[in-house]
């Protein structure tokens, strides 16, 4: 099974003892970024890893920046992704159980190592238990996407899409 691994510079050190807990399991990592703590933004890797797991080349994805919040966000955007934030094993393993969510994110900063690595184990070992009720919910959920279905390909694999903002933020425009 691959799994999508992304992150922001905040939790670099994590992801990677992540990647690294994945790879003993038997897992295939892909990991997206970011590599090194130089300040960068989470939408990037959020929108690499949502698109990797909703195209199929990727089974599942993991995410993670301070809070889990904007990189949750971000990978949600991407057309064909569930994204949950979860912060316990609980919620990581009704993501996957009811929602059959594709990607999880949480906060770095917020849960430490230990419980992330539990995070993703519950989220990894527990499969969708399907319903009729749970299959009408998420086709409600992802027919929200449906009405920006034609400009997929728009943001879809587009390497430019974040250009803007990355210029702006080497030319200073943004301050932490």
């Amino acid at each position: 099974m691959k799994i999508a691994l992304g992150c922001d510079h905040i939790v670099t050190s994590l992801k990677m003892e992540v990647s690294d807990h994945l790879k003993a399991r038997g897992f295939e990592v892909v990991d997206v970024g970011t590599y090194d703590n130089t300040r960068t933004h989470y939408p990037i890797f959020g929108k690499k890893v949502g698109e990797l797991v909703a195209s199929g080349a990727c089974d599942l994805g993991v995410v993670l920046c301070g809070t889990g919040v904007g990189i949750s966000t971000s990978v949600n955007k991407a057309y064909g992704t569930r994204c949950a934030l979860v912060r316990d094993t609980i919620t990581a393993i009704a993501a996957k159980r009811d929602l059959d969510a594709n990607v999880i994110a949480f906060g770095g900063m917020i849960v430490g190592k230990d419980l992330a690595l539990e995070i993703v184990d519950a989220f990894l070992d527990t499969s969708y238990e399907p319903s009729e009720d749970k299959d009408r919910l998420i086709k409600k959920l992802m027919a929200i996407e449906e009405d920006y279905k034609e400009n997929k390909q728009d943001q879809v694999g587009n390497d430019e899409f974040f250009d803007e903002f990355i210029e702006k933020w080497e030319e200073g425009y943004y301050h932490d």
